[in-house]
């Protein structure tokens, strides 16, 4: 068996988990572990035609378990259901990584606003996005090259309008709960290290209580990089989880 300097196995996979639009399937960042998956959630990419019942939190915890035993990072929603994930099965999870995943309700600026719109106004909203995936960028302060232009567009590709609103509106119901911080308190104070990062562009609107910075067991600020920092500088981003982690 093989282990790192913290005791932590490296032959189980390293699972990452998508937010609200798009996939972490990208070759610079999986590839560079030894066993690393990123998997499509319910209602995204292979599993597009899912039905609308089961595109929810709590259901895509329950596809993922599987997977484990594993390491664990969320980006943004998938923050939250590696977060339910590590909750509900802590033995099965050997460490957990949150990028800029959701601690509030301050943290859903996007979901709040997709979760308000029907199925055609989301679908709408992301062929405009397809239609111009350097604009999308832009928005992000992401300067548009080729490569991460053709990968934007991968990842608006990637589901629909029922799939981002059934899950914006589920995000809304769970995080919005009083229950769900103490959910969170709880993995924190569980033998499962919680890792957090963020890029330092979008470092300022993450709402991280002062409790998990000082519980976590890292926190890392990617220079130059938002929100989709594993978009921007995949091998940075690589190399601080594996350097936190390993």
């Amino acid at each position: 068996m093989s282990t790192t300097k913290r005791g932590h196995r490296q032959d189980v996979p390293f699972v990452f988990v998508h937010g609200l639009i798009g996939s972490l399937q990208i070759p610079a960042v999986v590839s560079t572990f030894r066993r690393g998956i990123a998997p499509d959630l319910i209602g995204y990419g292979t599993n597009l035609q899912a039905p609308l019942e089961d595109i929810h939190l709590d259901a895509q915890v329950e596809h993922l378990l599987p997977y484990t035993p594993c390491h664990l990072l969320g980006h943004s929603v998938g923050g939250v259901i590696a977060m339910l994930l590590a909750h509900r099965y802590p033995d099965r999870i050997l460490s957990l990584t949150s990028v800029e995943g959701n601690f509030t309700l301050n943290d859903a600026f996007m979901t709040s606003r997709i979760a308000a719109m029907s199925d055609l106004e989301a679908d709408a909203l992301l062929q405009q996005r397809r239609e111009t995936p350097e604009a999308w960028l832009q928005s992000q302060g992401i300067d548009p090259l080729p490569g991460r232009i053709e990968l934007a567009r991968h990842w608006l590709n990637k589901q629909n309008g029922r799939t981002i609103v059934a899950m914006s509106r589920s995000v809304l119901n769970v995080t919005g709960h009083p229950s769900y911080l103490d959910k969170v308190r709880e993995v924190f104070a569980s033998p499962v290290p919680v890792h957090l990062i963020a890029g330092e562009r979008s470092r300022a609107g993450w709402d991280v209580p002062d409790w998990a910075l000082h519980e976590a067991a890292s926190m890392t600020i990617l220079p130059a990089t938002g929100h989709m920092m594993m978009l921007e500088d995949p091998a940075a981003f690589a190399a601080a989880v594996r350097a936190n982690v390993f």
